[in-house]
């Protein structure tokens, strides 16, 4: 069979091996640990969230979703100084942000305020994310075992999302949403001392500033995702929607042309033309997409549907986790077996199922169910350990950082993407059964209504007030089927994806770079 070498070397032997390789990688893996457990532990405080600030549907969805779309936004950026100013200083820039910013909360009386502190929040993970796969190269030099190394990357991201529910949801039900935030604090504090003394300092190929360009991924990024987000509220015909996509279309277009035909580009994309690249992306792209909604809207649904306390819901949500943490660091050894193609693509197509499961279910899902479709998902999850090492191994040294930025970026778009596009899609699809004249029926109209129509929320909110114990099971119904559509349209989507990867993975790819 035929062999792809996906990672050109200018020499032909191996440097030493660094002696601390492996402890330095234990602290990189504690960055994407807590980044993933921040994701996951305010989940599972939403509803608590929702109730002491009473945020619209759209603001809900801002306070999730801000967070990447200030990662995404400034990862080109912060990895442009981490090639510049040492990957390891960087590093705990952001773990410094991670630890203070949090203590922001604290004053947090309002949507607009927390919304705030979660995008200071992402310019930390900005700092935090390409550094750590970035300096896994250059503590990696063997292929083997970097593939190795970001398998076991890769599986932090599943013990993250099950710790993070179980650790959120202690502490919520025992002090406050607000604590959910503050555990970042005393473990950034340690990190720092182990990044600082375990930690080699490193840089990569620095290029001249193109501040016109950051100015315009930013503009670009976050223009384009508001504008999703105001589709998904109102239509695709609503001005503000028009213009912020407008505003997306021509500053991503102008900064594609700008990296283009810049000789030392900020971001090449030319590297795009990387057929293996452009699959390992895909996957990061479309495994965070399935991973952002399905943890957003389960942890909703089992809190505000099935009741369950936040502890009882982070253990419910541990399938993903469990399946995806046992089967990451496995899955180098696997793609050996079986070829890196079958495993990226196969793992989407699994994954794809599991999503479209949940439509099975309609407005009558239960657990079990959403166990074996929590399961299947994470078997999408665990590709992204075989993504990175193909991300890493398709470009030359000088362009880690560069593909770093890449795939975080794809990361933390899936997650916003995720959030906004299926999030929206199970709000419209909430809204419309929750339409006005069925309420009329249950006896409600004007503000009430309104209020009950925009979110499972505020509709319970209203339920309670009122004692209409009708206009809950409603609101759960109307729900748990909203949650059904987005299975079905999240399965189609992942399945597509599959096709995708399977067309861009050349035969015979392997995640060492080198030959079988």
């Amino acid at each position: 069979m035929s062999t792809v070498t996906i990672a050109p070397t200018t020499t032909t032997t191996t440097p030493d091996a660094n002696p601390r390789r492996w402890v330095g990688l234990a602290v990189l893996c504690a960055s994407l640990l807590i980044v993933v457990m921040d994701l996951t532990i305010l989940n599972v405080a939403l509803p608590e969230i929702d109730a002491a600030l009473r945020p619209s549907s759209v603001q809900l969805l801002w306070i999730v979703d801000v967070y990447g779309l200030a990662v995404a936004g400034f990862l080109v950026t912060a990895s442009g100084l981490a090639d510049r100013f040492g990957r390891r200083r960087m590093l705990l820039v952001g773990y410094a942000a991670f630890g203070t910013v949090p203590l922001i909360v604290l004053f947090a009386d309002s949507a607009p305020w927390l919304i705030a502190a979660r995008a200071l929040l992402g310019l930390g993970g900005a700092f935090i994310m390409p550094s750590t796969m970035s300096m896994i190269r250059d503590l990696f030099a063997d292929p083997k075992e970097r593939a190795v190394a970001l398998g076991l990357w890769g599986s932090m991201a599943a013990v993250g999302a099950g710790l993070g529910p179980i650790i959120g949801g202690i502490l919520v039900q025992n002090f406050s949403w607000h604590a959910a935030f503050l555990i970042n604090t005393p473990i950034m504090v340690l990190a720092i001392v182990f990044a600082l003394w375990l930690l080699p300092e490193s840089r990569g190929g620095a290029v001249p500033w193109d501040f016109l360009g950051i100015a315009l991924s930013i503009i670009g990024m976050i223009s384009l995702m508001y504008a999703i987000k105001t589709i998904g509220k109102h239509g695709i015909t609503d001005p503000t929607a028009l213009l912020t996509g407008t505003i997306a279309l021509v500053s991503l277009i102008w900064f594609a042309r700008r990296c283009l035909n810049r000789r030392e580009p900020l971001l090449d994309l030319r590297l795009l033309r990387r057929r293996p690249l452009s699959a390992g992306l895909m996957c990061a792209l479309i495994s965070s997409v399935a991973m952002a909604a399905m943890m957003l809207l389960l942890a909703q649904w089992m809190q505000l549907v099935m009741e369950y306390t936040p502890i009882q819901t982070g253990i419910h949500l541990l399938p993903v986790a469990i399946v995806s943490g046992v089967i990451s660091p496995l899955a180098p050894r696997i793609a050996q077996s079986i070829g890196t193609r079958t495993v990226m693509a196969g793992g989407l197509a699994v994954g794809g199922l599991g999503f479209a499961i949940l439509y099975l279910g309609g407005d009558h899902l239960d657990y079990p169910l959403v166990a074996l479709s929590q399961s299947l998902v994470g078997v999408s999850m665990a590709t992204l350990a075989i993504g990175s090492a193909v991300i890493v191994a398709s470009v030359p040294v000088e362009r880690t950082g560069n593909a770093a930025a890449m795939e975080e970026t794809s990361f933390e778009l899936g997650n916003a993407l995720g959030v906004a596009v299926l999030g929206s899609i199970a709000a419209v699809v909430f809204h419309n059964l929750m339409a006005a004249t069925r309420l009329e029926s249950l006896g409600l109209t004007g503000s009430a209504a309104s209020t009950a129509s925009d979110s499972i929320g505020g509709a319970l909110s209203v339920a309670s007030h009122t004692g209409n114990t009708a206009l809950a099971d409603h609101a759960r119904a109307a729900f748990t089927e909203s949650l059904g559509i987005v299975g079905l349209a999240g399965g189609v989507l992942m399945l597509l994806a599959a096709v995708a990867v399977w067309y861009l993975t050349p035969r015979g790819l392997t995640v060492e770079g080198g030959h079988h």
